[in-house]
This record gives C-alpha cells, structure tokens and sequence, in this order.
C-alpha cells in the first residue's frame, strides 16, 4: 500500500488547503499574465494518492459534454475506473499540468484497459467554457477524455458533495480570469461506483501510470 488513509470527513474540513486561485487572461486559449498565474494555500499536497477510509458516493450529475449533448456522469461511467476534475481551460497551469499527467498514465495503459477508463473534466468557470470552447482544450490532452459543462450551481453542488471547493470565476483588475477551484482528482472504483483515491495537484505522471492498472481492476495502490 502505497497511500496515505484518511477520512472523508477530514477531506471535507480541509478542502480549503487545497485551493488553487488560477487566473488567465481572460480569453480561452489565451496567453497567461506574467503574475503569478496560482497560489496553492498550505498542505494537502502530496506526489502520492490519499485512501479515504469512508469513500464518496458518485453524484447525481448531468451535464452537458463538447457535443452539446446531455451526460449523466452516474450512467455513463457505472462499473468503469472514473477520475473526475473540476478545473477550467483559462488555468495556464495547474490544470492542464494535471490533465496532461494523466493523459501520460493513460497513454501507457493498453487498448483494454484504456477502454475500461473514464476520465471527466468538468468546468468551474461554465460561463465561458462552452462546449464549442471545451472542446478543443479537452482533445488536446486526450479525445478519449470527456469535458463537461453547465449551471454552475449544478457544479458546485456536485463539487460539495466530494469535499471539492470550488468558487465562481471572476474577471481581476488586469483582464484576467480568476477560478478558485480544489485541486482533487477523484478515483472511483469500478466494483461500486465509490471514491476511493484522492490525488491533489503535487500527483506525477508517474505516480497515475503506476495506479491506473490497479484502478481498473477495481484494486487499491
């Protein structure tokens, strides 16, 4: 066992350890500031994945995906490895970096197991990461990934209901869009559809590669 142990509820009172405050420069795609882009408070973390002694039930999510379609989170990854994100397009840092780790790990996986995972994005800054917009930014790190948007309060309540904090954008003095959002990668297993696994955003490439297997088998690091 390679993991920490901990409990939802710590997940949950600690959220606010996790925070990433990113800004871009307001437009999706565009070029960063030259300030710095996040400001990660304090602990949380950590180059490995976290057990939750008490996992997370899967929300009761549908959105809309970068096809303008509805999807149901809960029905489209029942029974399959699901790493869930909330993140946004105009984040010149933590977020791709996250999304491109695990694009890496996923690369290194076979055909079988790749078709047994699911990896979903979903926006905190929905006014603006359209599915016309979501798109591109999404198949850039994996079209095999799924990009979701939506009301926001919809998101954040998803968000909420596993210990993810997560703030409406915000446009900064210098033109820049700014996102409060929890850096938390969720793992949910196939065999009951749980959270299991958080990781934050100090999770290697590497450190998914070597999980990713044992995830898909419904197994623990």
């Amino acid at each position: 066992m390679h993991l920490r142990k901990i409990s939802a509820t710590l997940v949950a009172a600690t959220a606010a350890l996790t925070l990433a405050a990113c800004g871009g420069d307001g437009g999706s795609g565009g070029e960063a500031d030259d300030s710095p882009a996040a400001e990660v408070s304090g602990g949380g973390a950590t180059d490995e994945g976290t057990v939750l002694d008490q996992p997370f039930a899967k929300p009761e999510l549908v959105l809309t995906d970068t096809e303008g379609q509805p999807y149901d989170f809960a029905a489209e990854t029942d029974g399959h490895a699901t790493l869930l994100y909330f993140g946004y397009t105009n984040c010149p840092d933590i977020c791709p970096l996250t999304m491109s780790n695990i694009a890496l790990a996923a690369d290194s996986l076979d055909e079988e197991q790749r078709a047994d995972l699911r990896v979903v994005f979903v926006t905190t800054d929905p006014e603006r990461d359209t599915p016309e917009s979501l798109g591109p930014w999404i198949d850039a790190h994996s079209p095999d990934f799924t990009g979701l948007t939506g009301d926001f309060t919809t998101i954040q309540e998803a968000a909420r209901s596993l210990g993810v904090h997560i703030e409406p954008s915000y446009e900064d003095d210098d033109g820049g869009i700014v996102s409060t959002h929890g850096t938390q990668v969720l793992a949910f297993l196939p065999t009951d559809d749980q959270a299991h696994v958080i990781y934050t955003e100090g999770v290697t490439a590497e450190t998914f590669e070597r999980d990713l297997p044992g995830l898909i088998e419904g197994e623990l690091p």
